[in-house]
């Protein structure tokens, strides 16, 4: 047998069929290939994904090249070791790097799970049992074994040998990725567990960013998640979940469900026949691309193609097998509550059992000193020069310090492991330096009966207690700021009533929400969730938006509007048809679009992480400097020997440790997330969806708003705003402005009436929106119209129609000077007035005599003059862009109080005039504009605005161009969104100065810089105290927030 060349060399890579620029053709086998052997090349080709994913240039993992292929390869002996105490991916990630530095160990896998670690090639392993035991773990020899196979073996070992640690280049954030396609670029997110503070989501950016292949990394502290851009070329995520792994954490991949997966219940299964009738039966379905199903879980977890069948289609043909089956339900809301109500859990029973040690030792150590009577019987000797309150003190302190504070430990050690430190790492310190202080003196007093033994295991413990009390309400702070996204997720109801046509006739049964198709006709009856998106074809009631659109007033709904899934049918029972089902529902976008808001990061968090980098050194280098200077201060003699409280090594010591303790990085990492998690959940709330913290800063900075004229400050669609009636003289008989074209309670004359009769009629037979708008004002008030005759549009002039046998014109000036219709110069004059309003004016002549005119008018929002006004008593500069012609422009523009118009801009045009207002000065600083428009004409205009707000979405809110994206075509709410993106940025600044100013101030006065002036200090206790204290006031500060009330508009 020919031996393995183990050598790898940096740019060149051994994959088969690697698609890495760097990489030659060798091929290069696993283990499995290697102790099957490579007799074929389909081998190698049917294994070349699977290798791909572990090849040392994309996922850094070197597998040994197979230099001669055979049908058999003697592995050698393999060593399984039990390794006890591991409890996490931290000690997963301990474990391994403890094995790698053992010498003569060529391959080994770990098991968490398992609690076991298998090593590949050696008959010894005394070696990597006494390593692990240095590494703090229990470890044995279980197992020996000869590892030998032949090309018939089903061998699914999969090991990794060497494993080069990546390395941090100073200043680098990311791997340069100019070379890869956007298209290319694929998003994962991953659960990360075990994260504290800033600094450990720094550790992790840092860590992963470095990996090649990386195009970003995002980590949330608040939502233990990753968010990791890649090149799936270079990297896989198994490789970055390792990744996160190797510096300490425990990381699983989030996979959002594919429209083509489907986990069902299945039950009646007795035996592995049932299971194997499921799955052969299925594979025969049209459609059906891959069936697994358990026998223990009475699970199957099946993959499809939507186009061909249907999950209804899979669990009917489960049936017709003679099995049950359902859809596996996961409440997502349900399991977020669970995990963070685990978490809080955890650590309230971590500090219940704290406090069982720390209060009596409170009594023992700070309050009974006071209390002769008790204190002299517990300083009584027992044993030398130890007194019975130090023994009990010791007893009591130690469990808290190695059992419930081990948490700590685990936590510094990795990462000091990765040359790195954390708010556990100063914590660690100062507790072990008070307990470890109070240990020794326990042990000169043993061998000296006159020493007198200072303990501060009280101090120890009280920390640790502490630091228990303030992670306990920093989660219970945490969630309460993350309630936004679990609201939004108990809004969808679990089932649905589908309505089917059978030859019997219909049928109505209760079903699944996740088995609604496309098309379904689904009963809601009143008082129920409406199940998802979709039409109303039968019934009519009103409908409460609030939950998602944040309209307090129930909107009515009749055949032909459309529901939103989520939202509360109020008193009539409807039949809709469904629209958009699954991850395509508007409730759905919403929950999406809020966790990537809430996970992605403001910029100005940026100084916040850099300067969580660089803490816990400069902390660790401070306490050292402080430390020194009062031990020499208290040997130099140059003061009295009661100058300090304490002896000198004491007295710096307690300085040392206070130091450490009240540092805390935990604030600055927590200012930025959890205000932007309140801030995005409240916009949530209104029907404000803010896309995260850049949008969120980029709107609190605005001094510039750019509105589009049509559908935006507008209705978007021409309505009936003026009726005039011309008698037989020509002369202005009858003259009306239209407040409310909808409105049915304004007095009409009959002679009114009759003229809307006749005009309504010759225009019911026109496509034209103008004449839609006289229709639509007739039918507004149930005026019942004839069927015109005889009906011509004539382009450019206006239609002739006959109605009731008389004939009917409608148009402008040319069509009545080419009918010969004349018109009077009052009624010439008052067509000018109401151009110059921005208003089309049509004469209408019946019978060859001018009767009357009618205005038509896309007319302002009703909202629209007080929000223009608002926010210009904002300081925020407005703009009006419109293609329509400069007359209409300008008489819209002096009814809303608008000064910068722009009319016949054409539709592409609005971008460059964006830029041209982005580049002016203003007088408010630097021109920062936003971009209000619909999110589809006005798409690249959104895009090219510091932030895009599109209005009007209605279920339509996937719009990538906008920053921020409003439900509602409510202009109230483009303030709203202001103004909240303002108090939320101010929550954030003032949470940040507050983290900054607790470290600047807390520092020094745990130094002892005012002792020289009033002799104060600030013990270690109440160091710990403030330390707690700090982080959840940022997370109180946050909180506030929900007291934001909507300006008046």
């Amino acid at each position: 047998m020919d031996s393995f060349d183990e050598d790898f060399h940096p740019g060149q890579c051994n994959c088969i069929q690697c698609s890495c620029s760097d990489c030659d053709s060798t091929p290069l086998l696993s283990a499995t290939q290697r102790s099957k052997g490579s007799d074929s090349k389909s081998k190698q080709n049917a294994s070349a994904h699977s290798i791909h994913q572990q090849c040392p240039c994309c996922a850094r993992r070197d597998y040994l090249p197979v230099v001669q292929e055979g049908p058999f390869i003697q592995t050698g002996p393999d060593v399984v070791l039990r390794v006890t105490g591991m409890t996490c991916g931290g000690c997963l990630s301990v474990v391994e790097k403890t094995l790698r530095d053992v010498a003569g160990l060529a391959a080994f896998r770990v098991e968490l799970k398992t609690q076991t670690a298998t090593i590949f090639g050696v008959v010894d392993g005394s070696k990597a049992v006494k390593a692990l035991l240095e590494a703090g773990f229990e470890a044995e020899v279980i197992e020996t074994r000869l590892a030998t196979a032949d090309a018939d073996d089903d061998i699914k070992t999969v090991f990794v040998l060497d494993s080069p640690t990546p390395s941090l280049s100073p200043g680098r954030d990311s791997i340069e990725m100019d070379d890869v396609r956007p298209e290319d670029v694929r998003n994962a997110s991953f659960r990360v567990d075990g994260m504290t503070c800033a600094s450990c989501v720094a550790v992790i950016e840092n860590y992963v960013s470095s990996l090649d292949g990386i195009k970003s990394v995002s980590v949330s502290l608040l939502a233990s998640k990753a968010e990791v851009a890649f090149d799936p070329a270079r990297i896989q995520p198994q490789a970055i979940k390792e990744a996160i792994e190797d510096v300490g954490y425990t990381a699983e991949p989030l996979a959002d469900a594919q429209p083509g997966d489907l986990t069902l219940t299945i039950e009646g299964m007795t035996c592995e026949s049932c299971v194997s009738t499921i799955e052969s039966g299925l594979r025969h379905v049209s459609g059906v691309r891959s069936v697994s199903v358990s026998l223990l879980a009475n699970s199957a977890v099946i993959k499809f193609d939507p186009a061909l069948v249907a999950p209804r289609g899979i669990i009917a043909s489960i049936e017709d097998f003679g099995f049950r089956a359902s859809l596996k339900h996961t409440d997502r809301g349900g399991i977020e509550a669970y995990e963070r109500k685990k978490e809080i859990d955890h650590w309230r029973v971590k500090l219940f059992q704290s406090l069982v040690f720390s209060v009596p030792l409170f009594f023992l150590g700070m309050v009974f000193m006071w209390i002769p009577a008790i204190e002299m019987p517990l300083d009584t000797p027992v044993y030398k020069g130890l007194s019975a309150n130090i023994i009990v003190q010791l007893a009591l302190a130690t469990p808290v310090q190695f059992w419930i504070g081990l948490f700590l430990y685990r936590s510094a050690f990795a990462a000091v492991k990765r040359r790195t430190g954390n708010m556990e790492t100063l914590i660690a310190l100062g507790t072990t330096a008070a307990y470890g202080y109070s240990l020794i003196g326990m042990l000169v007093a043993v061998f000296d009966d006159e020493f007198k033994v200072e303990a501060f295991f009280e101090t120890s413990s009280l920390l640790v207690t502490f630091v228990l009390l303030g992670r306990y309400f920093e989660n219970v702070a945490k969630g309460k700021t993350s309630g936004a996204i679990t609201a939004l997720m108990k809004l969808q109801p679990d089932t649905a009533i589908l309505v089917e046509t059978t030859p019997d006739g219909k049928v109505e049964r209760e079903i699944a929400l996740g088995l609604v198709e496309l098309g379904d006709l689904l009963k809601v009856l009143p008082g129920a969730k409406i199940p998802t998106d979709g039409t109303i074809v039968n019934g009519r009631s009103s409908v409460d938006e609030s939950m998602l659109t944040g309209e307090s007033i129930p909107v009515s709904k009749k055949e032909g509007d459309t529901v939103i899934g989520g939202t509360i049918n109020q008193h009539g029972m409807l039949i809709i048809r469904a629209s958009r089902v699954g991850a395509d529902t508007a409730l759905a976008q919403i929950i999406k679009l809020v966790e990537q808001a809430q996970t992605s990061k403001a910029p100005i968090q940026r100084l916040a992480d850099k300067i969580s980098g660089y803490f816990v050194v400069v902390v660790l280098a401070i306490a050292v400097v402080v430390f020194i200077v009062w031990l020499a201060i208290g040997l130099s003699g140059y003061f009295p020997p009661d100058y300090l409280t304490e002896a000198p090594f004491l007295f710096a010591l307690m300085r040392a440790i206070s130091i450490l303790v009240i540092a805390c990085p935990c604030a600055l990492g927590l200012a930025t997330p959890t205000a932007v998690m309140v801030g995005t959940g409240l916009g949530a709330k209104n029907g404000i969806l803010i896309k995260g913290g850049e949008a969120l800063e980029a709107a609190r900075g605005i001094n510039g708003i750019v509105f589009d004229k049509t559908g935006t400050l507008t209705h978007g669609k021409p309505v009936v705003t003026d009726v005039v009636l011309v008698d037989e003289t020509g002369a202005v008989a009858h003259s009306r402005s239209i407040v409310d074209p909808g409105a049915t309670d304004e007095p009409v004359v009959d002679a009114e009436r009759d003229f809307w009769h006749v005009v309504g009629a010759a225009e019911s037979g026109s496509e034209h929106p103008l004449g839609r708008a006289m229709v639509d004002y007739c039918k507004a008030h149930d005026w019942q119209l004839s069927t015109p005759s005889d009906v011509e549009a004539l382009p450019g002039l206006g239609l002739t129609a006959t109605v009731a046998d008389r004939k009917v014109l409608v148009g402008n000036r040319k069509l009545m000077q080419e009918m010969s219709v004349s018109v009077g110069t009052e009624v010439d004059q008052k067509m000018a007035v109401l151009e110059d309003d921005g208003k089309t004016a049509m004469l209408v002549a019946i019978d060859g005599r001018l009767a009357g005119v009618v205005a038509v008018a896309d007319t302002p929002r009703p909202e629209a003059a007080s929000v223009v006004r608002l926010l210009t008593e904002m300081g925020v500069d407005v703009w009006m862009v419109t293609g329509d012609n400069r007359r209409t422009a300008a008489a819209i523009a002096r009814q809303l109080g608008i000064g910068n118009v722009f009319a016949e801009v054409a539709p592409g045009d609005k971008a460059e005039f964006v830029k041209r207002v982005r580049a002016e000065n203003s007088p408010h600083g630097k021109r920062s504009v936003a971009m209000v428009g619909d999110g589809v004409n006005d798409s690249p205009a959104l895009a090219e605005a510091d932030v895009g707000i599109a209005i009007g979405a209605g279920t339509d809110i996937a719009i990538e161009t906008a920053g921020i994206v409003l439900m509602k075509s409510d202009l109230r709410d483009v303030v709203v969104a202001v103004d909240l993106s303002r108090k939320t940025y101010n929550r954030i600044r003032a949470n940040l100065v507050w983290a900054f100013a607790y470290n600047v101030l807390g520092i020094p006065l745990a130094a002892g810089v005012f002792y020289p002036i009033n002799q104060f200090t600030l013990p270690p206790v109440a160091a710990g105290l403030a330390m707690a204290g700090s982080s959840l006031s940022v997370c109180t500060s946050s909180l506030l927030l929900n007291l934001y009330r909507k300006p008046t508009v």
